[in-house]
């Protein structure tokens, strides 16, 4: 059910459930902070109330986009939606996945986000390691810029474990280059648009056990 920040109590229900369900005590001291160009784009775990308005005032943030899309019984979301619009920032839902092959519709559709919100954006999902990597590697696409430079976000500096069935948003980008290198240069959209095989992506990739176990069963990544 909703979560419900009108009262004393509901607050204080969706505090314990970001805390100790979503895990929001272990991202206290730890953002997973990165600046992806200054003034434009910046990437992050999911923030709290406080850190939310510490990225508004520090970097002048006026959007936010959650990659992980509206969780009704979330508190760490109901908490962020709050902040949002106590600080007039926009707050847009575009949902990505982390262990599967990027969908070219949702990718599409965040293209269409990044055209029309006002920077500076922050991006978040969970962690703030695959699909806030996969984001802010999109982006940077759509800027132009080398392919090496978006599959830098995707790192181990963020926490992202590449061996590991998130090692599917590499291979996304890999094969964008593999393409380039073989048919000579396309903007990126087109080639989402009309050479990706999404399923073909799906069906090929293969991850390492030991890296699933850390990802899935150890760290346990959303």
């Amino acid at each position: 059910m909703p979560q419900d920040l009108t009262t004393p109590a509901g607050r204080r229900a969706a505090w314990l459930n970001s805390l100790f369900v979503d895990h929001a005590v272990l991202r206290l001291g730890w953002r997973n902070w990165g600046v992806v160009e200054p003034g434009r784009l910046y990437r992050s775990n999911h923030p709290s109330p406080w850190q939310m308005r510490v990225a508004a005032k520090r970097s002048g943030i006026r959007t936010i986009i959650n990659l992980r899309g509206h969780r009704e019984a979330c508190g760490s979301d109901a908490l962020g939606r709050a902040t949002a619009a106590e600080l007039g920032l926009e707050h847009v839902d575009a949902p990505l996945e982390s262990r599967g092959a990027p969908h070219k519709d949702r990718l599409q559709r965040l293209a269409g986000i990044f055209g029309r919100v006002p920077e500076p954006v922050l991006l978040h999902c969970k962690s703030g390691a695959d699909r806030t990597g996969l984001a802010a590697g999109f982006w940077l696409m759509l800027q132009g810029r080398p392919v090496e430079e978006a599959m830098r976000q995707l790192s181990w500096r963020h926490g992202h474990v590449a061996a590991s069935r998130t090692g599917i948003l590499d291979a996304f980008f890999r094969e964008y280059a593999r393409h380039t290198r073989a048919h000579g240069p396309k903007p990126f959209l087109d080639w989402l648009a009309q050479d990706y095989d999404e399923s073909r992506l799906r069906q090929e990739f293969r991850s390492r056990a030991w890296a699933d176990r850390l990802v899935d069963g150890i760290l346990r990544r959303e």
